[in-house]
């Protein structure tokens, strides 16, 4: 009966609203004043007259019990005696309630009723709420879409500057890690990092600029003309690029730490001697606005800071404006460089860094069962992804295609994953299922792994839930040879998995000398590079705050 009554509520004032709300027939003054007065009475009576019918209807629509009973009770309900005195159902006109339902009898065509509104165009005629007609909404038409290519590759690391130089120095296990030597850390209980020893901006970066930023913010600005240059992009191109569809998403972990932490000590004299870029070239969007300043490019240009998985979340979200075309050509990826004395304490404070002083290319040991912890790296990696029209219309060379990627949230803890691994799970499962990938063609994952006693295992556990026990599948570590590169970390490790599928060769996952138990040492690369035709591989990233992303690649068909 409550839900009759409520139904019948709205129902009942609709057609009674819909009874009162047209005066044809009958003359009506001219004078305004006289007008304003037979409406203002006939208002009062339609009111009265509302609130009795409404009564009256509504006791109808009770006695029904179902919806059959509702449809008949409203099909015969009849005006009221207050609503016939009111000479309400006359101002429906000759037609009455068959003009109302526009049933076939006594109603008129579209120019009948042009006709009657010529005639009666002289009287004050209200509008009346009549049921809309029935709209039939056109479906807009399947749009394939837009397909996101890697034409181009840039990047600054411990093993070098060049991606071939890069990919070949981990196919042959070269380490980069060595002593820090960039400040004098005999205080702190561990001295060893993947610390970029060479490195020069020369004909990438303008020299005032270089002396003044931070270097994630050099190492961003060289990494992304790098990967520019890569990918084709000469003068003559650049001046055929339609620059609002241009952008640049390049992220940090850290942001300027240099630069800020010389401001803090600056201050302590005065804030005369504070470097007056301080501000800006401390925060982590600078580099990509930098960077879209000197291209001239007006297309999306912001900064993603999600830890260690910043650079994965700012590929994703790369790809993203490219499919929904807002752009055609975007820079993305990340930088960091927190080798410097309060990044080396932060970490440390943190309990996280490994300590193998006397042997620092044996320190970051991803599996092994005498890991310690991860090893610090610097350093930026920068994609030019592209739109795949959009490449083949330049005839740019095509890497590998962008299959599509996803993120989660742990919600656990600020540092630990979460025990059973139930985010990366769900990051993994929701990956392959926006980029429609089965997890049967996955065959190669370049995996987070950072040599860290709890993140290693949890992950690789997540890994085999989702991917079962494929002898197919082959899992590497970037980090055992270059540390951790924070938040440029998944850029570096998606150039590899890149170069990966160019090559046909995965790298060697070198310290490996005792997996931890549990680990089945048969998926996982050995201590030499193995010859690999990849079909579909997967790029994790995780980061502190419980950060999940997962993205895809694969060969472009």
């Amino acid at each position: 009966m409550a839900a009759a009554s409520t139904v019948a509520s709205p129902l009942c004032t609709w057609l009674v609203a819909a009874c009162m709300s047209v005066t044809c027939g009958g003359d009506h003054p001219s004078t305004p004043s006289l007008a304003s007065k037979r409406l203002n009475r006939w208002a009062r009576r339609r009111r009265i007259s509302a609130a009795k019918c409404g009564a009256e209807f509504k006791t109808a629509l009770m006695r029904g019990s179902s919806i059959q009973g509702l449809m008949s009770s409203c099909l015969a309900f009849e005006p009221c005696n207050e609503y016939y005195n009111s000479n309400g159902l006359s101002s429906l006109g000759c037609n009455g309630f068959s003009s109302l339902f526009r049933s076939k009898t006594g109603s008129s065509n579209r120019r009948q009723r042009r006709i009657n509104r010529a005639n009666h165009s002289g009287e004050t005629v209200a509008v009346a709420v009549q049921p809309a007609e029935e709209v039939t909404s056109r479906k807009k038409p399947v749009m394939n879409q837009r397909r996101v290519v890697v034409t181009g590759m840039g990047l600054v690391t411990p093993l070098g500057h060049d991606p071939d130089v890069f990919y070949n120095n981990l196919l042959e296990g070269v380490s980069g890690i060595s002593e820090i030597e960039t400040f004098d850390c005999a205080q702190f209980p561990t001295r060893i990092a993947g610390e970029i020893k060479a490195f020069s901006t020369d004909g990438w970066v303008a020299p005032k600029l270089s002396k003044r930023m931070d270097k994630f913010m050099l190492y961003l600005l060289t990494a992304g003309k790098k990967a520019l240059a890569d990918g084709g992009i000469t003068e003559d191109v650049m001046n055929e690029l339609d620059r609002t569809k241009c952008g640049v998403l390049i992220g940090s972990a850290m942001g300027g730490m240099k630069v800020f932490n010389d401001a803090i000590e600056a201050l302590r004299i005065s804030y005369r001697k504070m470097n007056p870029f301080c501000v800006p070239f401390a925060t982590t969007n600078m580099g990509s606005a930098m960077l879209a300043m000197d291209l001239g490019w007006m297309g999306p240009n912001y900064s993603i800071s999600t830890a260690c998985a910043t650079s994965n979340f700012c590929i994703m979200n790369a790809a993203n404006h490219i499919i929904r075309g807002e752009a055609s050509v975007m820079l993305c990826g990340g930088s960091d460089a927190a080798i410097i004395p309060i990044g080396l304490g932060g970490f440390v404070a943190c309990r996280a860094l490994s300590q193998r002083n006397n042997d620092p290319t044996k320190a970051s040991r991803p599996w092994d069962i005498n890991r310690d912890g991860f090893v610090m790296g610097e350093g930026a990696g920068v994609l030019l992804l592209e739109e795949l029209e959009h490449a083949k219309k330049r005839g740019a060379t095509i890497y590998a295609e962008f299959l599509g990627g996803s993120f989660t949230c742990d919600a656990y803890h600020m540092t630990e994953p979460h025990p059973d691994g139930a985010g990366v799970k769900l990051c993994i499962e929701k990956a392959l299922a926006q980029a429609g990938v089965s997890k049967e063609d996955v065959n190669y994952i370049n995996a987070h792994a950072t040599s860290t006693p709890a993140g290693d295992i949890k992950e690789y556990n997540a890994l085999v839930h989702c991917f079962g026990q494929n002898p197919q599948l082959r899992l590497n570590s970037t980090k055992s040879m270059i540390g951790h590169l924070l938040g440029a970390a998944g850029a570096v490790e998606a150039v590899a998995t890149v170069q990966a599928i160019r090559t046909g060769w995965v790298h060697p996952n070198v310290n490996l000398e005792n997996p931890d138990d549990g680990v089945d040492k048969s998926l996982l690369v050995g201590p030499k590079k193995e010859r690999l035709k990849v079909k579909v591989a997967l790029s994790n990233s995780f980061g502190f705050g419980g950060h999940n992303s997962s993205i895809l690649f694969s060969p472009y068909q």
